[in-house]
C-alpha cells in the first residue's frame, strides 16, 4: 500500500479533490480533479476483493473508513461499477477491473456516493 498523500495536497480551498483520482490496481480514472468534495463520515467497507465475492456481503472482514469524496450524481464518475444490493447498500467497484470496494452507496440517499481515499490513488 502506498504511503498516504497529506490531505492538502489532495484538497483544494474549496473542498474538491484538487488530483485525478484513480483504480490503485488498474491506473483507471474514476473522477477527473474537482468533481468531488472531501467529506469525512464512517463507513464500513469490506475488505476489497473482485466484484462477485462482494454481492453475496455473507464476509463481514472490513475496515471503519472515515475520509471520502463524496459524490452526488453517479453520472459524474469516469469509470465506477456497483455491486448487487447488500441490504440498502450497493458498493462501488472499478468498472474494469471490478477490485473493490472502493466507495459506497447507500439506496435510501440517491445523491451520495462516497469514495474512500484509502481505496483509491491520486495523480
Amino acid at each position: 500500500m502506498e504511503p498516504a498523500e497529506p490531505l492538502n495536497e489532495l484538497v483544494s480551498a474549496e473542498g474538491r479533490n484538487r488530483k485525478a483520482v484513480l483504480c490503485r490496481r488498474c491506473g483507471s480514472r474514476v473522477l477527473q480533479p474537482g468533481t468531488a468534495l472531501f467529506s469525512r463520515r464512517q463507513l464500513f467497507l469490506p475488505s476489497m476483493r473482485k466484484k462477485p465475492a462482494l454481492a453475496d456481503g455473507s464476509n463481514p472482514d472490513g475496515d471503519i473508513l472515515q475520509e471520502h469524496w463524496l459524490v452526488d450524481d453517479m453520472f459524474i464518475f469516469e469509470n465506477v461499477g456497483f455491486t448487487k444490493d447488500v441490504g440498502n447498500i450497493k458498493f462501488l467497484v472499478c468498472a474494469d477491473c471490478e477490485i473493490g470496494p472502493i466507495g459506497w452507496h447507500c439506496l435510501d440517499d440517491k445523491k451520495s456516493f462516497y469514495v474512500a481515499l484509502e481505496r483509491v490513488s491520486h495523480e
